[in-house]
């Protein structure tokens, strides 16, 4: 039960989304943690001459001596109360509060401040009307003729790429040559090429190239889509949240360019001074970005748990197995976590395209 605080200050840090308390714990409450602490150092205090727990308490305050006494009274004070401070004081917070703590005096109120990261706050706007409208522009896909024969074209010039390195041309030079040449020289894309790729003739893969090309732009139309109505919802949500979600999504942005880096055969340090730039700078740059995946996070977040979405459980064990195979040495809950997470923003996604 948390005793009658005094001084009780609430104040919010609206940029960095935190909060800090400052109280004082009574100068009466105070003795009785002092006690407390008395006691549980009398557990387990070992002195010579006197069994373990059994020490004179005018034994254990000679020994200990009374600052370490307060200051252990203060800890286990401000311990019990903070929890009880925020409880009442009705304030969600994401992380440990970074607590400071006068130095205890004996017969004395004591002093504390704590601070520590909100949870974040989400106010959505009327997300099934704003999809809705999005989802209404929908243009019928088609593949023009143009489109098709220059696709047609890229074919012919990689056969013939292919084919000058199988004869021994060195990549670079095979891929030079190929481009080089015009249309009426690239070899044709024959029966005999066809069949070899499992179709049937030069008509039906003409056809498979079509509807590839259609398969694509459907694909590129709906990423345009979902961004299309991620960005009205950004624009139209209010939302509020720590700073150290930020730094969570600058430090996987990050994380993410050097794993590129590093199966390209590059690294982070020769990735920076081709920038020309440091790791400050360049985080500062990407503030505006990590800001916008950090909303998104939090409305699909939001979106998902208004409307019951989970992850699809066939999918998730699918995609389970898949990366258990190819990312052996991960941890098996982070791995879990991070696949619910993509598989649950994907239902929700899926969700607001459904909307009409």
């Amino acid at each position: 039960m948390m005793h009658d605080l005094t001084n009780v200050k609430v104040s919010r840090d609206e940029n960095a989304w935190e909060v800090e308390v400052r109280a004082e714990i009574p100068a009466e409450a105070m003795q009785e943690y002092r006690t407390e602490a008395l006691n549980e150092i009398q557990k387990s205090a070992k002195l010579d001459g006197f069994r373990p727990g059994k020490a004179p308490l005018e034994r254990i305050i000679q020994i200990y001596g009374e600052p370490t006494i307060l200051k252990n009274a203060a800890e286990h004070a401000v311990q019990h109360e903070l929890p009880e401070l925020l409880a009442a004081e009705k304030l969600l917070i994401i992380e440990p509060p970074r607590v400071s703590i006068e130095t205890p005096e004996s017969g004395k109120s004591l002093a504390f401040s704590a601070r520590a990261a909100l949870a974040p706050e989400v106010t959505l706007p009327t997300y099934k009307k704003i999809a809705a409208n999005i989802n209404a522009q929908k243009e019928e896909i088609s593949v023009t003729d143009e489109e098709h024969k220059e696709a047609l074209t890229h074919l012919r010039r990689e056969r013939a790429r292919i084919g000058k390195m199988e004869a021994g041309l060195e990549p670079q030079k095979a891929h030079e040559e190929s481009r080089a040449m015009k249309e009426e020289e690239l070899p044709a894309l024959d029966e005999e090429f066809v069949q070899s790729l499992g179709l049937e003739n030069v008509e039906k893969f003409s056809e498979a190239v079509r509807n590839n090309i259609k398969t694509e732009k459907e694909m590129q139309a709906r990423e345009k889509r979902r961004a299309m109505i991620l960005d009205e919802l950004v624009k139209e949500s209010t939302i509020r949240y720590p700073a150290a979600l930020r730094e969570y999504e600058l430090d996987d942005m990050e994380a993410r360019i050097k794993h590129d880096l590093e199966r390209m055969g590059g690294n982070w340090d020769g990735y920076l001074a081709q920038a020309k730039k440091t790791r400050e700078q360049l985080r500062v740059e990407w503030k505006d970005a990590a800001d916008k995946r950090a909303k998104v996070r939090l409305i699909l977040s939001e979106i998902a748990r208004k409307e019951n979405l989970q992850a699809d459980q066939g999918r998730l064990e699918k995609e389970l197995a898949h990366a258990r195979e190819h990312v052996p040495s991960a941890d098996p809950e982070a791995l879990r976590a991070h696949i619910v997470h993509a598989l649950r923003n994907e239902a929700t996604l899926e969700f607001l395209e459904k909307q009409n």
